[in-house]
């Protein structure tokens, strides 16, 4: 009696007969698909750097000084390290931000007027005076948490309308505040701004961006930190 020959079974993985196996353009397209999705979320979630009230952002901040003092900053100014300024990668220049370093607490609000710093994992290159202001001198970096004080787009959504001034300081304390403005008023039209627990002096009432950096240019002859921000 003949005996029927064993049936062959498909090896583990491999496709039925009859069935036909899937491209491997198909495979790679189906995996990209799933990538791509797990991805939006993240994407969905962060914020434009606009500088808008409510804006923040954490990270590690560094400095720079004596190699770049005197150089033109990517806002055309000439850098000045003694002044409390900072460069970012996104903010829009002429935002003012606070600085809060998270291992000692201290706190220092800096102008957005360079681009940087461009070392992955760092948010914010500070001027000397502005690292100084927060103690990191010595270590040359430190874990800092950045809020935008002073948006420049809300400031300049506010030109035609009310125009210009110089601030000249911002103090937590408020004598402080009073006293450089009381120096000031023997030559100037000076306010303080109380807002969010600092005390800003401001001087003069411009229509121009372009008066007001002419006035800010003077006050800094003086001895001040002096820059022109919008008001509305």
């Amino acid at each position: 009696m003949r005996t029927s020959p064993a049936r062959r079974l498909p090896t583990r993985g491999a496709p039925a007969k009859g069935a036909r196996a899937a491209p491997a353009s198909v495979a790679f397209l189906l995996l990209a698909a799933l990538a791509v999705a797990a991805l939006l979320p993240g994407c969905a979630g962060r914020r434009p750097a606009d500088g808008g009230r409510g804006w923040s952002q954490r990270g590690i901040a560094s400095w720079y000084g004596p190699g770049f003092h005197g150089r033109t900053t990517a806002n055309g100014e000439t850098y000045d390290m003694n002044a409390l300024t900072a460069a970012h990668k996104e903010l829009p220049f002429d935002t003012v931000v606070e600085v809060t370093n998270l291992d000692n607490g201290r706190r220092v609000e800096v102008r957005i007027n360079d681009r940087g710093p461009f070392i992955r994992g760092r948010v914010i290159d500070l001027s000397r005076a502005g690292a100084e202001a927060i103690g990191m001198i010595a270590t040359g970096t430190a874990r800092v948490q950045l809020r935008a004080r002073l948006g420049a787009s809300a400031a300049g959504a506010a030109v035609g309308r009310a125009g210009f001034t110089v601030q000249v300081g911002s103090f937590r304390d408020r004598d402080r505040a009073l006293d450089l403005a009381a120096r000031l008023r023997r030559d100037f039209e000076v306010d303080v701004v109380a807002w969010d627990g600092w005390h800003r002096v401001r001087v003069g009432g411009l229509r121009s961006r372009e008066a007001a950096r002419r006035l800010a240019a003077e006050l800094r002859r003086r001895g001040l930190e002096a820059y022109a921000v919008g008001v509305g």
